[in-house]
């Protein structure tokens, strides 16, 4: 009787973004919770380190999107293995478990020491939760719609990003820096949490199915060997790893820079507030489209034609000094990034076989991420030496540069997807 129900469950699985519809929603549900837990730092932590606890040196101000570059990398690495090796809502769980005391750092620190902290537990738990929402929502689509599945999933966690910054900079503004606007952080983890321990299902069975069908007689590789494949050693893996490590490293750029630039620039924390969440909204809505428009024009060029743009954006920001200019270069900032993202994962996923995407999936978001701690550290320490101008300027002039490798080295990867 066991065997039987086992068969049957097997026999009603399928592969599809209409055919697992109630989960792939609950799952981009759970990721802009994801994304709002990050997004209430966005437009405020810059002038708490300024006002609460007195930092004036960028390097210094930026230290918490260090820490939580190098902490998310490195569990995205972790939580690409743990999702092959124990299953994916295990490792979702775990890391909305993590993010339960975040809120409650931030509202009530003491020191700056505290708020990194913090920034410490946001990143492990943004490595488990994103990664994993990530791959199950690849697990559940099968490729033909991969595009469009990356791009449904990062539309909800950068538009809950946006909310979020724009929420509390609103928050801020009329009762303060802490610890109102962090309240908010109870609320997302509580659905999040919720949500993924009672509601979402392991995609395990996806997983054999879609491995049934795409039989081939390679060897699974060694994790070593899928790291080395995923840096350096296939072209289009590591063309992949390398954009997106720039595309944080502007990001992380944009996150600890933008604030300070907007402020020399008297705007207010509500003006602030609505220019930290006009990036990562166009980032998310552009999102729906380009994700999609991936799966029917290929993905190399929206990758290279994405960096560039959000080359061209940064650049409107540095020569702006007023609301409006600042709004534009905001705006194409994020659709540049809204060609890269899903597209880089979709590529990920036509590439790697999946008995081992998981694991490529965790090195790709590995050195994506750590373009925040890369992005935080140049953009810091550029700044304190030649300025918030000069530091962007290279920040915008290393974006571009990524644009041409991945021109010149990668190859159109939608030809791999034939499911």
């Amino acid at each position: 009787m066991t065997t039987r129900a086992a068969h049957d469950r097997h026999a009603l699985v399928r592969l599809g973004l209409l055919e697992n519809l109630p989960q792939f929603a609950l799952l981009v549900v759970v990721n802009a919770c994801v994304g709002a837990m990050v997004g209430m730092e966005r437009s405020i932590l810059p002038a708490i380190a300024e006002h609460d606890f007195h930092l004036a040196a960028r390097t210094a101000i930026l230290s918490f999107i260090v820490v939580f570059g190098v902490s998310k990398a490195m569990t995205n690495y972790v939580a690409g293995r743990l999702a092959d090796r124990v299953g994916r809502k295990r490792v979702l769980v775990a890391g909305w478990l993590i993010a339960t005391p975040v809120p409650f750092l931030l509202m009530w620190a003491p020191s700056w020491n505290w708020i990194l902290a913090a920034n410490v537990l946001l990143g492990v738990s943004q490595g488990f939760t994103w990664s994993t929402t990530v791959i199950m929502k690849i697990d559940l689509v099968g490729s033909r719609r991969r595009g469009l599945a990356m791009g449904l999933n990062e539309f909800a966690g950068y538009v809950a990003v946006a909310a979020a910054a724009l929420a509390t900079g609103w928050i801020a503004a009329r009762t303060g820096l802490r610890p109102e606007p962090f309240y908010l952080g109870v609320v997302f983890v509580i659905a999040g949490l919720g949500l993924s321990a009672a509601l979402v299902r392991d995609t395990a069975s996806h997983v054999a199915l879609e491995s049934n069908l795409r039989a081939t007689s390679e060897r699974v590789p060694t994790p070593r060997e899928v790291f080395w494949r995923t840096s350096i050693a296939d072209r289009n893996l590591s063309s992949i790893s390398q954009a997106g490590l720039v595309n944080n490293l502007n990001d992380g750029m944009a996150w600890g820079l933008f604030p300070l630039v907007f402020a020399d620039a008297n705007m207010s924390l509500a003006r602030i507030g609505v220019l930290a969440a006009i990036y990562p909204a166009t980032w998310g809505i552009v999102q729906l489209a380009t994700g999609a428009i991936s799966d029917h024009i290929g993905r190399k060029w929206l990758i290279t034609g994405g960096m560039w743009v959000q080359a061209i954006g940064i650049g409107v920001v540095i020569m702006s000094a007023d609301f409006a200019g600042f709004a534009v270069g905001a705006a194409l900032l994020g659709i540049g990034t809204a060609m890269v993202y899903p597209t880089l994962l979709a590529a990920i996923g036509d590439v790697a076989y999946p008995v081992w995407r998981a694991s490529s999936v965790g090195v790709y978001r590995l050195w994506r991420d750590l373009g925040y701690a890369v992005g935080a550290l140049v953009a810091g320490i550029t700044a304190d030496f030649i300025g918030l101008s000069g530091a962007m300027w290279v920040v915008a002039g290393l974006t571009a540069a990524s644009g041409f490798v991945a021109a010149f080295r990668m190859r159109e990867t939608l030809q791999h997807s034939t499911l």
